[in-house]
C-alpha cells in the first residue's frame, strides 16, 4: 500500500499569497456579502461558491440524478426535493414522515420511483405519477434492532435484477435485503458498526458496505457505547475505527473487513483498475480499494495545502465519465478532483469553491452538482417578515458548474485555499523562536510566555445577548429585549463593567449537541451535521463516541502537553436522590445537609478527571450548590498551592425550565446562576492564583433566542487582573476564538482548521494588571421562587404551564425545535407579561443588526 501525502501546494502556493488577507479584515456571523456572490461563515471562513446556485428551506444530506438527466431528487432534513438539473428550478418539495437519516436516496432505472430512507425505521417510497410529479406511495419497515427502538436505515441500493432493495440499518448494525414486491426482508446480513453506505459492484454483484464504528471491539479494546452498541475507542473516547465490509454475491458470507480510516462516508467504484474508493470523513483522505485483492493500495490526503491539520472532512464522492473522482470537503467548502495518473495513483488535479459544508456531489457530462449542507446558514424565510428568522431556518443549496479547464482549475484552487484561509491556518501552529521574550496576557506568537498559568472555562446555558445584557448603555443592545436586567442578573452586568463588555460575540451552534461540540472541540463533524433530520442515534452530550472529531477535546490537548486538568460537571449528567426535586435539593444544601448525587459521565478521560461531588446536567440541581462543591475542592487546592493549568466549570441554571411546577421561576433560575456565577469570580479573585488566573465565561448556544442584532450573539466574559476596566471590546469573537485563546495562553496550537483559523481574543487584555478583588453582588431574586399548581392558573398562564410540562429536561438532547422556541416564548412572558407581545422578529439568526455592525447581509436579504 502507497501512503500518498499530495495537494496543490506547489502549484497554488504563488498566486495564494499574491491574493493574500486582506480580505479578512473582519469576521461576523451568517452573512452574505453583496460582492460576487460571496459570503461570510460564523466560521471565519468565505464561501464564494462556482457556477450556478439555488437555495432552498433546508439541510441536504444525499442527491442522485434521474437515469433521464433531467432530474436531481434530494434528500433533506424534511424529505424528498425535486430540482431540474439543467435550471436548478425547484419542482417539488414533499415531507418525509419520520424526518430523515443521514444518508440514503436510490431511484429506479426507469426513474418513476425513489426510495429514503427515514430517521425511524422506514424506507419511503415516492412515485411519479401520471402528471409527472413524485408522491409518498407506501414503503417498507424495518424490523427492530436486538437492542431496541428504532433501526435508522441509512445507506440504500437496488438491484431490481434481483427485485431486491439494500438497506443499512445503521442501529441494528446489519444490511437488509427487502423484497421489493412482498417488502418482507429476505436476509440480514452482519456488517460492522452503524453501516453507513452500500454499492453492488457492477461485476461481481459483491456488495461493499462501509461502517462509520469500523468492526465490533476486540475483548481487550477499550470501547464506549453509541446508540446501543459499543465502539473501539482510543483513550481520549474518540472512535478509533472504520472499516468497509464485503459481502458475497449470494449474501452468505462477509467476505473480507478491511480497515479504512474515521468515519467512511460515501464509497464509489472506478473501473479503471477494478477499484473502490471511500471518503473518510473524520480522518481527511480517501483510500483505495483493490477490488480482486480486497486490499488497500493507496490513502490519499485531502488538504487543500500541505500540512493543514486536521478539518477538510471529506464526506461523499463520485466517478465522473472520464475516471475523474470528486470529493466534498464540508471543512474546505469545496470539492476537490482526484486523477489517476499512469503509474495508478491519484493525485488531487485540482479545487473548486462550494456553498458551505458540502455533502453530495455528482458529476457526468463535464457537468457537476454539489449539495451543500448549511448552503448560506440560517436565511429561508419562513414566517411572515414582522416574524423574524430562526437559527433553524435551514438555507441549504444546490450547485452546478461545468468541469473546468486547466487555467479555470488554477484560479478556483487558489480562490479555495485563500477562502479557507490556508495560510492564516497554518501560522497559528507555528512557533516562536525569540528568545528573551517576557510574558504577555496573549502571546504575539505561539509557544512565547504567558502571564497566566491557569485557565478557568465556565460553560453555560443558552443566553442570547439582549436577553441578559440588552440593558447596558455602554454596549450594543436593545432595553426592550432584556429579560434579566441589572436587578436581576447583578453579577452579570458587574463583570461585564468591571472587566470586558463584548457585544459583538456569537455561538457557532444552533442547540445544544453541536453547540457543546463547538464548546469542547471546536468542530462538529458531518457524523452530527447531517442529523438534523432526527437525532435517533444520538443527540450528544458525551455519550457518542462516533460524534466526536478526531482531533479530540480542548482537555486532551492539555492533557498531551503535560498539563494539569479537572472537569466539574461537562458531560455529565447527574441525578439526585430519588424523590428529591429542585425544592429539596435546595433546602437540603441550604440547611447544610450533603445531598449526593449519581453521576454518569460517558467519557472515560473526562470522567478520571471529574470531580465526583460535582454535579452536571439536572434543572432540579441549583447552580450554588454546585459552585459550594467547587470552591470545597478549590480550598484544598489554595492549601496546597497547585491549582491545576485547565478548569472547565458548568454552571447550567440560566437554561431555565420554562413555568413547569413546582421548578423554579425563570427569574429565580437566572438568580441562581447569576449569584454562583459571581461567587466563583470572587472566590478566585481573593486568592493566590489570582494574578496568573484568567476565567472566559460563556453560553454553550443561544437556544433560538432573540436579539436584536442576530438571534447567535450571545454573552462572553474575559475575567483576570489584567481584563480589569477594558470597557466594550466589539471585534468579532466566537466559540472557536475562545478555544484558541485559551490554548495559545497555554502554549499550545489549535485543535484544528476551525479554531485554527479564528481570531485570538488580545483585545480585552491590557498589558499591565489590576489585582483588586471582585465582590460579588448579592442574589436579586428569591432563588427558591417556584411555579405555581396548575390548578391555580388561568388563562395563557396555564396554558404555557402545560406546555413546560411537556418539554423532555433530563436530558439536554431530548427538546425538539419546537420545545426551543416555547421555552423562549415562556420566557418572555414569564418576565415580560402575557400582554406584551413575543418579539418574533429578532428570534433566531435573523441577521437584522449584521448591517449596523459592517457585517453586510445579501442584497436580497431585508434586515434594517
Amino acid at each position: 500500500m502507497v501512503r500518498c501525502t499530495v495537494s496543490l501546494e506547489q502549484r497554488v502556493l504563488i498566486g495564494f499569497f499574491a491574493l493574500g488577507l486582506a480580505a479578512f479584515g473582519c469576521q461576523g456571523p451568517e452573512q452574505v456579502k453583496d460582492l460576487e456572490g460571496s459570503a461570510l461563515l460564523p466560521t471565519g471562513h468565505w464561501i464564494q461558491p462556482e457556477g450556478k446556485t439555488a437555495e432552498f428551506a433546508g439541510r441536504p444530506v444525499d442527491m442522485v440524478r434521474s437515469p433521464d438527466g433531467k432530474w436531481l431528487f434530494v434528500k433533506d432534513n424534511s424529505g424528498l426535493q425535486v430540482f431540474a438539473a439543467d435550471t436548478l428550478d425547484a419542482s417539488q418539495s414533499i415531507p418525509s414522515p419520520g424526518g430523515t437519516s443521514q444518508y440514503g436516496l436510490a431511484v429506479t432505472r426507469d426513474g418513476s420511483t425513489v426510495y429514503l430512507s427515514n430517521a425511524e425505521s422506514r424506507v419511503h417510497r415516492y412515485v411519479r405519477t401520471p402528471e409527472g410529479k413524485f408522491k409518498l406511495e407506501g414503503g417498507y419497515t424495518l424490523p427492530a434492532p436486538e437492542i431496541g427502538g428504532h433501526a435508522y436505515p441509512t445507506g440504500l441500493a437496488l438491484d431490481e435484477d434481483r427485485n431486491a432493495l439494500y438497506v443499512c440499518a445503521s442501529r441494528s448494525n446489519a444490511l437488509l435485503c427487502i423484497d421489493l414486491t412482498s417488502g418482507e426482508v429476505r436476509k440480514s446480513i452482519p456488517t460492522g458498526v452503524a453501516p453507513y453506505a452500500v454499492l453492488i459492484h457492477p461485476k461481481t454483484r459483491q456488495l461493499w458496505v462501509t461502517n462509520y464504528g469500523g468492526p465490533r471491539p476486540q475483548r481487550s479494546e477499550k470501547r464506549a457505547p453509541s446508540a446501543g452498541t459499543d465502539v473501539a475507542v482510543d483513550e481520549r473516547g474518540v472512535a478509533k475505527s472504520g472499516s468497509v465490509s464485503v459481502i458475497s454475491s449470494d449474501l452468505e458470507k462477509v467476505e473480507a473487513e478491511i480497515s479504512v480510516g474515521l468515519h467512511p462516508s460515501a464509497l464509489a467504484y472506478h473501473p479503471a483498475g477494478d477499484l473502490v474508493l471511500v471518503a473518510n470523513a473524520n480522518s481527511d483522505e480517501v483510500t483505495v480499494i483493490e477490488c480482486a485483492r480486497k486490499a488497500k493500495v493507496q490513502e490519499i490526503d485531502t488538504h487543500p495545502v500541505r500540512d493543514l491539520p486536521f478539518g477538510s472532512m471529506p464526506n461523499a464522492l463520485c466517478v465522473d465519465e472520464e475516471g475523474r473522482v470528486w470529493v466534498a470537503l464540508a471543512g474546505n467548502n469545496a470539492v476537490g478532483c482526484l486523477e489517476r495518473g499512469p503509474n495508478g495513483e491519484f493525485s488531487l488535479r485540482g479545487l473548486v469553491p462550494t456553498g458551505w459544508y458540502p455533502s453530495s456531489v455528482l458529476a457526468d457530462g463535464g457537468r457537476v452538482w454539489v449539495a451543500n449542507n448549511k448552503g448560506v446558514g440560517s436565511r429561508t424565510r419562513n414566517r411572515p417578515e414582522e416574524k423574524g428568522r430562526n437559527s433553524h431556518d435551514h438555507r441549504g443549496s444546490i450547485q452546478a458548474f461545468s468541469t473546468p479547464t486547466p487555467a479555470r482549475f488554477a484560479e478556483l484552487s487558489r480562490k479555495v485555499t485563500t477562502l479557507s484561509k490556508s495560510t492564516s491556518v497554518l501560522r497559528a501552529y507555528e512557533r516562536s523562536i525569540r528568545s528573551n521574550v517576557g510574558p504577555t496576557p496573549v502571546p504575539a506568537k505561539l509557544g512565547e510566555p504567558s502571564v497566566f498559568e491557569h485557565v478557568i472555562y465556565v460553560i453555560k446555558e443558552n443566553r442570547t445577548y439582549d436577553q441578559v445584557l440588552g440593558d447596558l448603555p455602554e454596549g450594543d443592545g436593545d432595553p426592550s429585549l432584556c429579560n434579566f436586567p441589572e436587578p436581576l442578573s447583578p453579577n452579570h452586568h458587574a463583570l461585564a463593567k468591571e472587566f470586558v463588555l463584548l457585544d459583538n460575540y456569537y455561538c457557532n451552534g444552533v442547540l445544544s449537541a453541536d453547540g457543546h461540540s463547538w464548546a469542547t472541540e471546536s468542530n462538529v463533524t458531518p457524523y452530527l451535521e447531517r442529523m438534523f433530520g432526527g437525532f435517533t442515534r444520538s443527540y450528544t452530550f458525551g455519550d457518542d463516541p462516533l460524534t466526536y472529531s478526531s482531533s479530540g477535546f480542548i482537555w486532551d490537548a492539555v492533557l498531551a502537553a503535560g498539563l494539569s486538568f479537572r472537569n466539574y460537571g461537562e458531560f455529565n449528567y447527574s441525578e439526585p436522590p430519588q424523590g428529591m426535586g429542585f425544592k429539596e435539593v435546595y433546602q437540603a444544601h441550604k440547611s447544610g445537609q450533603r445531598v449526593d448525587f449519581r453521576l454518569e459521565i460517558g467519557v472515560e478521560r473526562v470522567k478520571r478527571y471529574s470531580c465526583r461531588d460535582y454535579p452536571g446536567w439536572n434543572m432540579n440541581i441549583p447552580d450554588v450548590l454546585r459552585v459550594d462543591r467547587f470552591l470545597e475542592e478549590f480550598r484544598e487546592f489554595e492549601k496546597s498551592g497547585d491549582f491545576p493549568n485547565f478548569v472547565i466549570v458548568y454552571l447550567p441554571q440560566d437554561h431555565l425550565s420554562g413555568t413547569a411546577e413546582g421548578m423554579p421561576t425563570p427569574r429565580a433560575h437566572m438568580a441562581d446562576n447569576d449569584l454562583a456565577l459571581g461567587r466563583l469570580v470572587e472566590a478566585v479573585s481573593k486568592s493566590k492564583f489570582w494574578p496568573k488566573t484568567v476565567l472566559f465565561i460563556n453560553e454553550d448556544d443561544p437556544q433560538n433566542g432573540y436579539d436584536h442584532v442576530d438571534g447567535h450573539r450571545s454573552i462572553c466574559f474575559v475575567v483576570s487582573p489584567y481584563s480589569r476596566n477594558r470597557g466594550v471590546v466589539s471585534e468579532f469573537y466566537n466559540q472557536t476564538s475562545v478555544v484558541r485563546t485559551m490554548l495559545h495562553i497555554l502554549g499550545l496550537p489549535p485543535l484544528n482548521q476551525q479554531d485554527a483559523a479564528s481570531n485570538l481574543m488580545a483585545a480585552c487584555f491590557a498589558p499591565k494588571p489590576d489585582f483588586s478583588a471582585y465582590q460579588a453582588r448579592p442574589a436579586g431574586w428569591a432563588l427558591d421562587e417556584l411555579n405555581g399548581s396548575l390548578a391555580q392558573r388561568s388563562g395563557n398562564d396555564l396554558k404555557w404551564g402545560r406546555i413546560s410540562a411537556q418539554i423532555p429536561m433530563h436530558r439536554t438532547g431530548l427538546k425538539s425545535v419546537q420545545d426551543e422556541d416555547n421555552l423562549n416564548r415562556i420566557l418572555w412572558h414569564a418576565t415580560k407579561g402575557y400582554a406584551t407581545p413575543y418579539p418574533e422578529r429578532f428570534a433566531g439568526a435573523h441577521g437584522r443588526g449584521l448591517k449596523g455592525r459592517g457585517l453586510l447581509l445579501d442584497s436580497n436579504s431585508d434586515e434594517d
